[in-house]
């Protein structure tokens, strides 16, 4: 099975510049993990989306770098039935004329 969380939109604190340490802005978190279903062992996603959203907003993240290490490693540590996992997270406010987004992917196990 592949869960996908697209557009969660998240306002929190992160970034580099003076403002962005201040002033929340928006982030946008893209998601898809993979798991193996077996008798009704399943992930939650309510519950991954949560976790997202406290992640970002506690951490203060001034890399997006750092933030997707950081959301890889709670979200194995937490829903430890994923097997594959890529995260893109964005900032669409932070330029005026763009959108600017990182993402990586991994593999915790073989499906």
């Amino acid at each position: 099975m592949t869960i996908h969380i697209d557009t969660l939109n998240i306002p929190c604190i992160i970034g580099l510049l003076d403002f962005e340490r201040e002033l929340e802005q928006r982030v946008i978190v893209d998601l898809k993990a993979d798991y193996n279903y077996r008798d009704n062992e399943f992930v939650d996603y309510s519950k991954m989306v949560e976790m997202i959203e406290n992640h970002l907003q506690k951490y203060k993240y001034e890399l997006l770098e750092d933030a997707l290490m950081g959301l890889k490693e709670s979200i194995f540590e937490n829903f430890n039935a994923i097997n594959r996992l890529k995260i893109k997270i964005s900032k669409p406010d932070i330029l005026e004329n763009c959108s600017v987004a990182l993402s990586e992917s991994w593999t915790n196990r073989p499906l």
